[in-house]
């Protein structure tokens, strides 16, 4: 049965409900990006873990949730815009959680590489579903992932990186970094349809997942952003997931980072 945007976040939201207040459930090692592969240190820096803790809820209650993302700029994350939403589904320029933490290229969370940095400001794409993060502090050491100023062609391979669960049920936050490929499908005025081809057909993205970085890899330029994880079927699958594009945006990305 396919899974709109509106369920799998209901289903993040149950699964950490009973951690509401004090940071996230713990649990043994997770799968990210079901079917996908750990990624080593050291690889794909400029992936993001967005921890969100103390998000309010329609009962006056708090629950805890995550997102994956990319480094775009020393102080910039860009991740999905649905992230950052009040209880009754409004996306919001603001961060909705008492604490959002982001921990960049720490591909093993449980280590204490990388650097840790909190969310003080959220601008809101007014067409895709995608969201920039500022940071309190610039990330040092890291070099961000440029953005894609065109669009892939049908057919093209492009790469995940993300923290999210390995499975729709009862999903629980990846402790460390997975990675799988995609071909292009489709790509819409707002979006790029995409398909799992490795590790496995059914390589897919999964709840946590939301804002995690599609990209191109070319070779000594670096990797290009391409698009961010949006939403697609219970996972995992082996039909069209929907991402967010970044190219036909580049422009307002960059206006943005800028004031």
């Amino acid at each position: 049965m396919s899974r709109t945007l509106a369920s799998r976040l209901a289903t993040a939201a149950l699964a950490l409900a009973v951690t509401a207040g004090l940071g996230l459930a713990t649990a043994g090692p997770a799968g990210a990006v079901a079917n996908g592969k750990v990624v080593p240190d050291g690889k794909y820096q400029f992936s993001v873990k967005l921890t969100m803790t103390g998000i309010p809820t329609a009962d006056g209650g708090r629950r805890n949730s995550a997102c994956s993302g990319a480094l775009i700029h020393p102080q910039w994350v860009v991740t999905a815009g649905h992230c950052f939403r009040t209880f009754d589904g409004v996306r919001v320029d603001r961060p909705v959680a008492d604490l959002t933490t982001a921990t960049v290229g720490r591909a093993d969370l449980t280590g204490d590489g990388g650097q840790v940095a909190t969310v003080i400001a959220v601008r809101q794409s007014p067409t895709n579903d995608l969201a920039l993060a500022k940071l309190d502090q610039p990330v040092r050491g890291i070099k961000p992932i440029a953005l894609a100023h065109r669009p892939p062609q049908v057919g093209a391979i492009v790469r995940l990186t993300g923290y999210g669960a390995d499975t729709s049920v009862d999903p629980v936050p990846s402790t460390v970094l997975r990675t799988g490929l995609f071909a292009v499908t489709e790509v819409a005025d707002s979006t790029i349809g995409v398909t799992g081809r490795y590790p496995h057909p059914d390589t897919s993205a999964c709840p946590y997942d939301s804002g995690a970085p599609y990209f191109v890899e070319r070779g000594r330029r670096g990797p290009a952003l391409v698009s961010v994880e949006s939403f697609g079927p219970d996972c995992p699958h082996s039909d069209v997931e929907t991402t967010s594009r970044v190219d036909n945006i580049a422009y307002w990305i960059r206006q943005a980072i800028q004031g």
